[in-house]
């Protein structure tokens, strides 16, 4: 097994530096794994991501540098797939930081699934835990809103690349942000595709704590997430999807009650969230902002959907 590592970046120059730290430190207990690179794929950015690549290239023995114009997560990874050598393909984002045997235990759960289904249609899903400790974030423990039950993200996921390629890749028609990763999943589950839970490939998903400055760029990822969701069931018009991107009548009146129908905003909450930042309670306050995040996503699907049926 040949494993090739494909990391989609853009503009996350420092939190990129740990994560190819932590790659570049694995280590490997059995001979499953014949070697490994490391792709990664600069989606345009206008940091110093480069440089600092191409400057730090001594220490970065695993490191394929691969760039592109600004085109979004998905052309990248293909990008990045087409580039690769290996047999297995790993996905991670460029803000996750990983254990030392990460890439060891996707390998052993890809061998022993294969062993215990008798087939080789399958893929491992790796754990990832969400933290604001930059300086070490591998120190964060597990909680239950790290749980997800997604079939196929890109978070930490390792699959053989032939299925990759017979499923067809990323569709690039997903520009904006959300859910490529979950429209290749659908593909791969017709393809009969597996999921196997790998909870020892740990990989800890950094971002910075929640404060007030970020509500304007959530806001929008959240119109975006609406937008890509419609042309995500457009694809699958499946109840399965309509619930994945929250085009339901249960949706609709869930976060409407829970919003007052836009009453409670940013706006609204803003002293509340101030206050429990100020109290050291980011986490809780970015959950009290799930409810006007929310509202502003089902919004958006529906109002996508409703200007792309006219």
């Amino acid at each position: 097994m040949y494993i090739s590592v494909v990391i989609p970046t853009y503009n996350r120059l420092p939190i990129l530096q740990k994560s190819l730290a932590a790659l570049e430190n694995q280590k490997f207990t059995d001979h499953k794994i014949g070697g490994y690179e490391i792709l990664v794929v600069d989606d345009g950015s206008q940091d110093q991501t480069l440089a600092w690549l191409t400057e730090n290239s001594a220490q970065l023995s695993h490191v394929k540098i691969l760039k592109q114009k600004h085109q979004g997560a998905a052309a990248a990874r293909n990008f990045g797939v087409m580039n690769a050598v290996g047999d297995t393909i790993i996905f991670i984002d460029s803000d996750l930081v990983v254990t030392e045997s990460f890439l060891q235990s996707h390998a052993d759960a890809l061998v022993l699934g294969e062993q215990n289904l008798k087939s080789d249609r399958l893929f491992t899903y790796g754990a990832v835990i969400n933290t604001n400790n930059f300086v070490e974030p591998t120190a964060e423990p597990y909680k239950i809103t790290d749980f997800s039950a997604a079939y196929f993200a890109t978070g930490n996921v390792a699959i053989a690349r032939k299925w990759l390629e017979q499923a067809g890749l990323f569709d690039t028609g997903f520009q904006l942000y959300g859910w490529e990763d979950l429209e290749l999943g659908v593909r791969l589950k017709k393809l009969g595709l597996k999921l196997i839970k790998c909870p020892q490939a740990v990989g800890y998903h950094w971002h910075p704590a929640f404060n007030l400055e970020q509500i304007p760029k959530l806001i929008e990822q959240e119109i975006q997430r609406g937008k890509m969701g419609v042309v995500f069931y457009q694809k699958h018009p499946t109840w399965e999807v309509k619930m994945m991107i929250q085009m339901t009548i249960l949706h609709r009146i869930l976060w409407g009650l829970f919003s007052l129908r836009g009453m409670l905003n940013e706006r609204t909450l803003k002293p509340l969230l101030q206050w429990l930042i100020t109290r050291n309670q980011p986490q809780l306050a970015e959950q009290v902002a799930r409810i006007f995040l929310n509202w502003y996503n089902v919004q958006s699907v529906y109002a996508a959907y409703n200007e792309r049926n006219k």
